[in-house]
C-alpha cells in the first residue's frame, strides 16, 4: 500500500459515511472514553455483531475503570463469555488497574501514554486517541489497509501489514481534509471497507470512490501476492481452552478436576496442554486441594 486517495476521493468517502454510517452505540455522542477503549479491545479479531450485547452488559456493569479494577480477574473472564481470545479480559482488568493507578482513573488522551498501560498496542492507543479524544492522528486497520490498496494503489490486497508504510499512506489521505476532520475520515474509510469494500465480495457499484479507484480502473485483478491461510478452529487448542473456560465460567467456585476431563475427552494429551496454557496465561488458578477456578478465585 503505497498510494493514497486524493481530496476528492476523501470528500466522497465522507459525504457517503454522513449517509451510511452504522449506529453502534461507542459511536454515540457522550460516550467516555473508557467505553470507548472497551470496545475497540472487543472488536479485536470479533465482529460487531458479537460485540455489542457484550459491550452493552459489560459497560452497564463497569461503566469506568474503578469499577472494573475493584472485580476480580475471573469476573472479566466471565463476563467476557464467548468472544474469544479471552486474554483480552485479563488485559482489559490489568488496564484499568493501570489507569487507576497512574491516571486516577481518567484514561489518558496521548498515543504514547496510552500505549504504555498494560494490553494496548498500537491500534488500540491509536483508535482511542482519535476516537475518544479527536485527535487527527492515523488509524489503521485491515479494512483501511485494503480501500487505500484498492483505491489508491490499484491492488486487490494490501498484503503483509508495514507500519510506517501503511501510517504513511494513511496520513497522506487524512493530510487533504481538515485537522477537525480527521477522526471522522479514519471511521470513514474503516466503515467503506467494513461495509463495502469488502475482502471477499465488494459492492464496486455502491462505492463512492468506484469513479476513482486505481483498482477498478484496471479491471479489478486478482490478488497476485501470497495467499493468507485461514486458521483452522475446530479441534484445535484454542477450541479446548474454550470448552475448559465454558466450565469455569458456569460454575460459581472451583471446580473438579473431573468436570475439566468431560469437557474435551477428545484426547487427553490436548487437555492437559490446554489446561496448562491456562495457568501459564493467569485465565485459571489451582486451589490447594487441586480443584481449578477463574482468575482470583481460587480461594
Amino acid at each position: 500500500m503505497s498510494t493514497s486517495l486524493n481530496a476528492t476521493a476523501c470528500r466522497d468517502v465522507l459525504t457517503w459515511f454522513d449517509d451510511s454510517e452504522r449506529d453502534l452505540p461507542w459511536r454515540r455522542p457522550g460516550v467516555p472514553p473508557w467505553q470507548i477503549l472497551v470496545s475497540e479491545v472487543m472488536l479485536q479479531q470479533t465482529p460487531v455483531v458479537r460485540v455489542e450485547p457484550v459491550w452493552r452488559a459489560w459497560v452497564a456493569r463497569w461503566p469506568n475503570p474503578a469499577a472494573l479494577a475493584a472485580a476480580s480477574p475471573g469476573d472479566a473472564v466471565r463476563a467476557w463469555g464467548r468472544l474469544g481470545y479471552p486474554r483480552r479480559a485479563m488485559r482489559l482488568h490489568a488496564c484499568a488497574q493501570a489507569i487507576v493507578d497512574r491516571h486516577g482513573g481518567e484514561v489518558p488522551a496521548g498515543v504514547d501514554e496510552l500505549l504504555a498501560l498494560p494490553g494496548i498496542g498500537d491500534y488500540t492507543a491509536r483508535a482511542v486517541a482519535c476516537f475518544a479524544f479527536g485527535q487527527p492522528v492515523p488509524v489503521v486497520d485491515i479494512n483501511v489497509r485494503r480501500v487505500l490498496a484498492r483505491a489508491g494503489s490499484g491492488v486487490a490486497e494490501a498484503g503483509n501489514p508495514a507500519v510506517a508504510r501503511d501510517l504513511a499512506a494513511a496520513s497522506a489521505a487524512l493530510d487533504t481534509v481538515p485537522a477537525r476532520r480527521r477522526p471522522r475520515l479514519c471511521a470513514a474509510l474503516m466503515e467503506l471497507g467494513a461495509l463495502v469494500c469488502t475482502a471477499r465480495s465488494p459492492r464496486c457499484d455502491e462505492c463512492p470512490v468506484r469513479g476513482s479507484c486505481a483498482w477498478r480502473a484496471a479491471g479489478s485483478p486478482a490478488w497476485a501476492g501470497p495467499t493468507r491461510r485461514t486458521q483452522a478452529f475446530e479441534g484445535t487448542d484454542r477450541q479446548a481452552r474454550g470448552r475448559l473456560l465454558d466450565v469455569l465460567r458456569s460454575s460459581d467456585g472451583p471446580v473438579p478436576r473431573a468436570a475439566l476431563d468431560v469437557a474435551w475427552d477428545r484426547d487427553p494429551g490436548q487437555r492437559d496442554r490446554a489446561l496448562d496454557s491456562l495457568l501459564v496465561d493467569g485465565l485459571i488458578e489451582q486451589t490447594g486441594d487441586g480443584w481449578f477456578a477463574l482468575a482470583g478465585e481460587a480461594g
